[in-house]
């Protein structure tokens, strides 16, 4: 009996479809099954495609395109139509794409294989019937895309696994999934789900000469089905002992390809039988190359934070030896964008001379220039701070390295290179000598955010300090020196401006939030790390999304800051308040006499002095004369105005004293100004305001102060008093109106 007669027996047809040529040869059984005559015939291409359906025509595309990456055969049901478009029976088409080379070294391919017959399920039976088209491929579209989603949205090699371990394929979820990773000759597991703890261990160090699944798919770069055991331990017996007792029935095995390279494998095995129809070998498929994708992108991220992450950490220093008497805490947070790089830094520098300097700073922009910058400018600064220079010397030397440097690169970007990149830059910088012996502290700064101090007590000052202009601006800058000191149990503050301003926050409304956080009673009994965690939490935390500042914008900026704390007792470093007297808060600023700008700064300085006043008419009489006593030292004198603040006692009750001094011997005296006078009234304004006042003659110069007694506000009335007893008194004893 020959083949042809067996074939149109049973309704199968051959055929062999060449697509290079477009031509489709059919036998007397295919060509009867499409609804043509029944004999042998070669058609073009169009004319058998014009018999199926549309969305059949679809399909079939996409399987045999799969079927050749895969090296296995296509399959696909077709429904046959007629020339008035009514569907005369549907088929199974089975065929093995084969490449071959066209006439002109094209690589293209023949379908070689049969057509058979489908019977339908009668009306009224319970015969099982899948369509091509229907619930089943709607539901594979949207679980590749949901799917293609999560996929995307993970930045982890992790979070990339939890996905592919959560996903639920349509009609036949894998038990258990596994991604194999390649270094060099060797594979390895990345990840796995639905195995247990350790059984990973057989598969973790493999070489790809194994005869594995996962391993010839790597070396091939086509995948591999096997739909039954029978099926696994006779295409791989050598580690069949190794699957077998995972009680597995059926295992699909797909490569990683990224940009036609194999960067992995990955495994579905399932616990049910699975046939692999092309529509599920394709749903697989899909899935391995989204997964490939994700692993590629959460690798390249991945690679990247720890680069950034390594360059910053390398940059960044470690504090150093402990220092007797002082506690330090510092962090650096980099922005949230971008390469995780920036221009902020700090630095602890011990000197020759026995102290010890802080130093901190930041470099314009948060990019990788920025932080190549920083490096530079920040071995710069400690090369000129050891040395044994001063404060004001460090700047200024580095403020000319800084310009130097940016001048040269500027030349440099004239040869074509990107002018963005090579544009010059500035940095601000607060640069602190400290003896910590005496709590000594010298201030230079380049166009930095000032130092803030928390007293013994926890009230919070900004400490005015000198300045000028950032470094890099001007080669040849001076800056002047201020010198104050950190008493026993104060804590410094230095920030760069991304601790203030980030999260639409301005200069005032972000010290205010800081304030709070240095102020509150929260970490009295927590150590110095703990309190610069809550700074950076304030900005970064969950917390700081609903208290974003007045601005229009999110400003986001590289954060760091660092804290000195000079050990005492009741310190802002952590001990608890132990003092049975409220210690004293105490203050100091200069203005000389080409800074009158800075009477402002003395009158802010008073307000936050006196910020838990009981009375705040005292408050602005305090200002008041505080602004009258230095603007007089400013127009009288030729010297600078000293004000030295201090407040004594408990809440309440306590003394504020206050002083200006001066250089000149003229002692002030009582004047009785006109109306129209814009001086002569600071005397009167202290008799009438004051408690007490006076004037200290000193060797060279005097000394203008006076004193406040903080006393609660008394209210106008008695509240025990009648509100209507005012009706009986004399209507003679009221002042005519």
């Amino acid at each position: 009996m020959r083949t042809e007669d067996v074939l149109a027996a049973i309704a199968t047809g051959l055929w062999r479809w060449d697509n290079a040529s477009g031509t489709v040869t059919l036998d007397s059984e295919a060509a009867r099954l499409l609804g043509l005559p029944a004999e042998p015939v070669v058609l073009p291409e169009v004319a058998v495609r014009s018999r199926f359906h549309p969305v059949d025509w679809n399909e079939i595309n996409g399987i045999v395109n799969l079927a050749v990456a895969e090296d296995t055969l296509a399959e696909a049901r077709l429904r046959i139509m007629d020339e008035d478009g009514r569907v005369l029976r549907t088929v199974r088409s089975r065929s093995k794409p084969l490449e071959n080379r066209s006439a002109d070294g094209r690589l293209d391919y023949e379908l070689i294989g049969t057509i058979q017959e489908i019977a339908e399920p009668q009306p009224g039976t319970t015969a099982v019937h899948t369509p091509i088209t229907g619930d089943w491929r709607r539901s594979r579209e949207a679980f590749l895309l949901d799917a293609g989603r999560a996929l995307a949205e993970a930045r982890s090699t992790a979070e990339v696994l939890r996905v592919a371990a959560s996903l639920s394929m349509p009609g036949f979820s894998p038990d258990g999934l596994a991604v194999f990773g390649v270094a060099g000759d060797r594979l390895s597991i990345i990840g796995h789900h639905g195995h247990d703890a350790g059984d990973e261990g057989p598969f973790a160090d493999m070489r790809l000469e194994t005869d594995y699944p996962a391993a010839e798919v790597v070396r091939t770069g086509r995948a591999i089905y096997l739909p039954s055991p029978e099926d696994y331990k006779r295409r791989f017996p050598a580690t069949w002992p190794l699957a077998q007792r995972f009680d597995r029935v059926s295992w699909a095995f797909l490569p990683l390809i990224v940009a036609g390279r194999t960067m992995g494998a990955w495994m579905a095995a399932f616990k049910h039988p699975v046939s692999f129809s092309p529509d599920e070998r394709s749903v697989l498929t899909t899935v391995a190359r989204m997964l490939a994708q994700a692993l590629q992108r959460a690798g390249v991220a991945e690679s990247e934070r720890e680069l950034t992450t390594g360059l910053q950490r390398s940059m960044m220093p470690q504090l150093g030896p402990e220092i007797p008497g002082m506690q330090l805490a510092a962090r650096y947070v980099p922005t949230g964008g971008g390469l995780q790089v920036g221009g902020d830094w700090y630095d602890m520098i011990p000197l020759p001379s026995g102290r010890f300097a802080l130093v901190i700073g930041d470099v314009q922009g948060h990019d990788v220039r920025a932080a190549g910058l920083m490096g530079q400018l920040r071995i710069a600064v400690r090369a000129y701070a050891s040395e044994g220079h001063r404060p004001d010397a460090v700047l200024s030397r580095a403020s000319r390295f800084l310009a130097g440097l940016c001048s040269s690169q500027e030349q440099e970007s004239d040869s074509g290179e990107d002018p963005d990149f090579q544009s010059p830059r500035f940095a601000t910088c607060l640069y602190v000598e400290c003896d910590p012996e005496t709590g000594l502290l010298e201030v230079a700064r380049a166009g930095h955010p000032d130092p803030a101090i928390r007293m013994t007590d926890g009230t919070v000052l900004m400490r005015p300090t000198a300045g000028g202009l950032p470094l890099g601006i001007v080669p040849d800058t001076d800056y002047p020196t201020t010198r104050f000191t950190l008493e026993p149990g104060e804590t410094m503050m230095l920030c760069t401006d991304g601790l203030i301003e980030t999260g639409g926050h301005d200069l005032d409304t972000g010290w205010a939030r800081l304030r709070a956080i240095l102020e509150s009673e929260t970490h009295d009994t927590e150590s110095l790390e703990k309190l610069a965690d809550l700074l950076v939490q304030a900005v970064h935390g969950p917390s700081s999304h609903h208290t974003t500042g007045p601005l229009a914008d999110r400003r986001e900026d590289d954060i760091a800051v660092v804290l000195l704390c000079r050990e005492g007792a009741g310190c802002g470093c952590g001990s608890p308040l132990l003092h049975p007297v409220r210690p004293a808060r105490r203050t100091m600023l200069t203005v000389a006499q080409a800074e009158p700008e800075r009477i402002a700064g003395a009158r802010r300085q008073i307000r936050e002095l006196l910020h838990d006043w009981a009375d705040a008419e005292q408050v602005d009489s305090a200002v008041l004369m505080v602004s009258e006593m230095v603007t007089n030292v400013l127009m009288h004198t030729d010297g600078d105005a000293l004000l030295v603040a201090e407040a004594v006692g408990e809440l309440g009750g306590r003394r504020l004293r206050i002083e200006v001094a001066d250089t000149s011997d003229e002692l002030p005296h009582k004047r009785h100004p006109g109306e129209m006078a814009s001086s002569g009234r600071g005397v009167l304004l202290m008799e009438m305001l004051a408690d007490a006042w006076g004037v200290d003659p000193r060797g060279e110069g005097k000394s203008i102060w006076f004193e406040l007694h903080e006393q609660s506000k008394q209210p106008d009335s008695d509240p025990g008093s009648d509100p209507g007893s005012d009706q009986d008194d004399d209507p003679a004893d009221d002042p005519p109106a």
